[in-house]
């Protein structure tokens, strides 16, 4: 491997829409680089990105994969993310890596939902974005993808080279312009265009261009290039064919002269410290300096066990390097580095800031995790892209009596790998939430394939709450006697509402000793077995403020257990007297169809007790519809949209907040509580 600097160092994420060609890119610039002997095919299963047994089952990515190359003296780092939404999360995860995302378009299948959301993502970032479009052999109508281009991401978007000849070749239209037909527009205009936007960032280099007429080299133009690009005030469009080698050359240029290493894109934003109190602070992409890093993406695999990967941002890291993780106090010894290709990994001898880097067997890492060699930097953390909220669930048991530690064990190597994979236990059932019904059914099929545990599912519980919508008092006095020693404890207490996900708040306003310190601590822990519990339908008690104020004691009799009774019952005594209402989670969901779908699907949004917040026509013709529904209503949603739309339909949906349940939604569900309690 040739020796390289922190300058020649090139770090992109390749991200967009299923389909858009990204392996088969990463294929076409690895072996048109001499990185691999041959580019593999996605189709024939040899592909060095879709390198695990279910991508090549399947034939689509589900994670993501690092590669490197050499390119013009530059030394590039390649993500090759998936593209389907329901694992957008493990492209989302990986963004922190990189200074560039590279979002790729499919030029027959033009902007997809992926593309939207990732560019969005991108910008809020503060990454350099550049697009590419793909398949230009195939008789797609690039002109029009380009005027779509410009209408959805802004007048930034500007072509830095032109395909030719019916996407047979691309002509470069920004370092050497040379006029020559072109399939649209024209090499000169593309050009002017260019330098047009670039020189808008230097005062010295318009007059220069505008008042004396000089034209300008592309050296001259690179400052205020990389500037415009960090500011968003320039998205180069680049042409390319991963199938014929059609402008790879161009593109490779673009990459090597243009894109951003890790001291010209915009720094990473680390904080020190906790919540409201963290501050910014600056790191320094110095080789010399106390290492930094972070771990942006983790997999475990049976027989190899836990693979992390991370990214430096200072310092240098070698097999030698005693390294923390985040606040912790007992080091780990890097012992063996690795470069990635794909599956295959290679020893490092070190790794300079901006390297992609990984060490295994470190059961203490995780995702997101800093790492450093100065316990200075333990409250370092990267203010990291959030990724979607899973709201998609199943219930899930194992099949087999005795394999539940060994569910417990691969659920969490399974969580510890995937950002949008929660798991939530209640006291009845462990419920798996993901990004869509593809997510949820290739985590169980992994469950049973790579760690041997097979479960049986069904629809989990709706995650309703409750809370209050007024102040109210309550009091309970708890006495019993059983012979000998008895059991005596009394509670007053108030509660009130908190805003909406406030939580829960336990205040102690005893004065007197009326309730001793020991006992108080009791009383709160009855309090919250009755927020644990629910009061008025059995689930639990949110966004409400308890303050204990008053209580007897026996000198004899009173013990902890009585005053975990005592405030267990005048909790729900207060209760029940404060307007108790039962929340359900509302969801907000997009849904992206042909304009013929509509109709139908806003009908049956509503029909789920949904409220329509409005409808946007996309350039690519489609229509996606915005709205917000309860999570209860939007069971198997995913098999109805399909319905409605023959399956040309896609949706996506985040959390958006708690609303209370209709109230004769809410009076079955209290007589049903009741009748089971009685039961």
């Amino acid at each position: 491997m040739p020796e390289y600097t922190i300058h020649d160092i090139r770090n992109i994420a390749l991200v967009g829409h299923s389909g858009a060609g990204k392996t088969t890119l990463t294929e076409a610039l690895l072996a048109h680089t001499g990185a691999i002997p041959h580019a593999g095919k996605v189709e024939n299963g040899d592909t060095v990105c879709d390198f695990d047994p279910k991508e090549r089952e399947l034939k689509h990515s589900l994670d993501t994969a690092v590669v490197h190359f050499e390119t013009g003296g530059k030394h590039v780092n390649l993500l090759d993310t998936p593209g389907i939404p329901d694992f957008i999360g493990r492209a989302i995860s990986v963004l922190p890596a990189a200074e560039t995302a590279a979002v790729l378009v499919n030029g027959q299948a033009g902007i997809a939902n992926v593309t939207h959301r990732m560019m969005e993502l991108a910008g809020s970032q503060g990454m350099v974005r550049l697009i590419i479009v793909n398949q230009i052999d195939q008789d797609a109508n690039l002109e029009a993808l380009m005027a779509d281009l410009r209408q959805a991401f802004g007048n930034e978007c500007l072509p830095i080279n032109l395909p030719a000849d019916g996407g047979s070749r691309v002509v470069d239209c920004f370092f050497d312009p040379k006029e020559q037909a072109v399939d649209f527009s024209s090499v000169q205009k593309a050009h002017d265009t260019l330098v047009d936007q670039v020189v808008e960032m230097d005062e010295e280099l318009m007059e220069l261009y505008l008042e004396q007429g000089e034209s300008l080299q592309p050296e001259q133009l690179h400052e205020p290039f990389e500037k415009a690009l960090r500011e968003g005030h320039l998205i180069p469009v680049c042409f390319v064919s991963s199938a014929t080698g059609a402008g790879l050359d161009e593109l490779l240029d673009v990459i090597a002269r243009l894109m951003p290493n890790p001291m010209e894109g915009n720094p990473p934003p680390f904080r020190k410290g906790e919540g409201a109190a963290a501050t910014a602070v600056e790191i320094t992409p110095d080789p010399s300096l106390h290492i930094i890093g972070h771990v942006f993406k983790v997999s475990n695999d049976p027989y190899r066990g836990k693979l992390s990967t991370f990214r430096v941002h200072q310092g240098t890291v070698t097999p030698n390097s005693q390294l923390y993780i985040g606040d912790a106090r007992k080091p780990f010894k890097v012992g063996h580095l690795y470069r990635l290709q794909g599956g295959e990994q290679t020893e490092m001898e070190r790794a300079i800031p901006g390297d992609l880097c990984a060490v295994s067997r470190i059961e203490e890492l995780y995702f997101d995790a800093v790492i450093h060699d100065s316990r200075d930097e333990d409250h370092y953390h990267l203010s990291s892209v959030a990724c979607p909220a899973p709201m998609h669930g199943l219930a899930i048991q194992p099949s087999k009596q005795g394999d539940e530690q060994k569910l417990s064990e691969s659920l969490h190597k399974l969580n510890d790998e995937d950002p949008c994979l929660h798991i939530e236990h209640t006291k009845n059932e462990t419920v798996l939430r993901g990004l869509g019904e593809l997510h949820l059914r290739i985590l169980l099929e992994r469950l049973k394939e790579r760690y041997g545990v097979e479960v049986n599912t069904h629809p989990p519980s709706i995650p309703f709450r409750e809370t209050i919508m007024a102040p109210a008092e309550g009091h309970h006095r708890h006495k019993k006697q059983t012979g000998g020693a008895g059991q005596f404890g009394e509670v007053f207490l108030r509660i009130e509402p908190l805003p909406r996900g406030g939580g829960y708040d336990f205040v102690n306003k005893v004065v007197g000793g009326a309730i001793p310190a020991q006992l108080i601590t009791a009383t709160e822990k009855g309090v919250r077995e009755a927020i644990e519990e629910g009061v008025v339908a059995g689930f639990p008690i949110q966004d409400v403020r308890v303050t204990v104020y008053d209580g007897k004691t026996h000198p004899v009799d009173s013990k902890e257990v009585a005053f975990v009774t005592a405030g267990k019952k005048a909790m729900a005594d207060a209760f029940e007297k404060a307007k108790p209402v039962v929340l359900e989670p509302i969801v907000a969901i997009e849904v992206t169809a042909q304009p013929s779908a509509v109709g139908d699907i806003t009908g049956d949004l509503s029909g789920k007790r949904g409220r329509i917040n409005g409808t946007d026509h996309r350039p690519d013709g489609a229509v996606t519809i915005s709205a917000l529904v309860p999570l209860a209503e939007l069971g198997s949603y995913e098999s109805r949209l399909k319905s409605i739309t023959g399956g040309e339909g896609s949706f996506s949906m985040d959390f958006s907040h708690y609303d209370p349940v209709p109230a004769n939604l809410q009076k079955q569900m209290a007589s049903a509580f009741k009748a089971g309690g009685e039961g």
